[in-house]
């Protein structure tokens, strides 16, 4: 990370932030990859330009034309922890022991699983902006909810009420590995970077330090409630775990698919008309008279 960093370069918006404007222009421009970016480039500042009026962003992302911003930074990091990784990892060693790696099997587990997790983000990687967010979203939804029925209900025949899984069979334990690096597959290139991703590029300027703030903070703190539960819930539900974060992913993927707009491709500066054709964000953003909250008739921001 520290070398990557190095390397990393500065956003044409922290440019301009920072006064550089003939250096962001120029980082546009490589990032475009077109001749010409001055429309851009000049939302850019004029964004800029209205985020150094905002004094309070707290209290500015508590306002109603910033509803959706906040809905999903609140829902998308709850959701991301709700998706049941904890679970899948915890039986990981159990089923990687039956398969004759012995006193390695949460090695093995751990570095199976992680270079699947790493392989699929890769692959998000390289078509989150062809195939969109969105897409991602509810197909890694949909994979990682029949993963998730398919091992519980595997589990529920071989486990029982009594959670005791006797003695697995090799012939039980590879379709079952095989289910789990399916789900964080599924995982890894839709939740897993998107969760981090989508709010990036829905938080504009004058909001973005409280929203990113919120965002992260209920990420962690969600981490941390179900790693404190986990084991009680486990004990308690057994196989059942399984199809309770089944329902979590159904209820994230209606969140997603009701909720959440298409971000590709979209400047962020450019979001706020995303929000004003937005059949249910429409309401919170856009007043009586179809005039964009915070924008006077002349259209420029008030």
């Amino acid at each position: 990370i520290i070398v990557g960093a190095l390397f990393l370069p500065d956003t044409p918006n922290s440019l301009v932030e920072r006064g550089k404007h003939e250096e962001a222009k120029a980082q546009l421009l490589k990032l475009r990859g077109v001749p010409n970016v001055d429309e851009e480039f000049n939302d850019l500042v004029v964004a800029s330009e209205a985020s150094k009026l905002v004094k309070h962003p707290w209290v500015s992302l508590l306002s109603r034309k910033y509803r959706p911003q906040l809905v999903f930074a609140i829902g998308i990091p709850a959701f991301q922890q709700l998706t049941g990784m904890n679970v899948i990892t915890f039986y990981a060693p159990v089923l990687f022991k039956t398969m004759g790696f012995g006193s390695s099997a949460s090695l093995m587990s751990a570095v199976i699983t992680n270079l699947v997790n790493a392989l699929a983000t890769f692959v998000s990687i390289l078509t989150v902006d062809k195939v969109g967010r969105r897409k991602l979203f509810l197909q890694g939804g949909c994979q990682m909810l029949l993963m998730q029925v398919a091992i519980g209900i595997a589990m529920a025949v071989k486990f029982g009420v009594s959670g005791n899984p006797g003695k697995l069979t090799l012939g039980f334990a590879v379709p079952l590995v095989l289910l789990i690096c399916v789900y964080v597959a599924g995982f890894a290139w839709s939740w897993g970077p998107l969760g981090w991703l989508v709010p990036s590029e829905i938080f504009p300027l004058e909001v973005r330090s409280a929203a990113q703030a919120i965002n992260v903070s209920v990420n962690m703190i969600f981490t941390f409630a179900i790693a404190q539960v986990f084991t009680a819930m486990l004990c308690h539900m057994k196989f059942g775990l399984f199809f309770f974060f089944s329902v979590c992913v159904v209820v994230m993927s209606i969140f997603i698919y009701k909720l959440l707009p298409e971000t590709k491709g979209v400047p962020i500066e450019e979001m706020h008309t995303v929000w004003e054709n937005h059949p249910y964000w429409r309401k919170y953003v856009v007043n009586d008279e179809g005039i964009a909250m915070g924008k006077g008739k002349g259209g420029q921001s008030a």
